[in-house]
């Protein structure tokens, strides 16, 4: 890691910090996009106030979801385990990729 990006003098803080901003990142967007959503269902009346917080997902559904929280995990689980310098932090992994190696 440069010193640019070294804001702690530890690595493992670093990518902890990383992993904090994206998951603030992504709580943020989910938040915002599902108040929307709500507020036009509930507008338009496909769905009354609160009708989501009784939502019980059928089989398929919920396999969607599992699926959706799976790769999220992923996701966030790639930044602890990502190699080599901030500003390139994904450069081994992508090209062992390329070149049809596991990384």
């Amino acid at each position: 890691m440069s010193t640019e990006f070294d804001y702690f003098g530890d690595p493992r803080l670093g990518k902890l910090l990383d992993l904090v901003l994206q998951l603030s990142t992504e709580l943020h967007v989910d938040r915002q996009r599902l108040r929307a959503l709500e507020q036009l269902l509930v507008r338009r009346a496909v769905l009354g106030p609160g009708d989501l917080d009784g939502f019980t997902a059928d089989a398929d559904g919920q396999a969607v979801l599992d699926r959706e929280r799976d790769l999220l995990l992923t996701r966030l689980m790639r930044i602890l385990t990502e190699q080599g310098p901030a500003e390139h932090p994904l450069r081994d992994q992508w090209e062992a990729a390329l070149s049809g190696k596991s990384g």
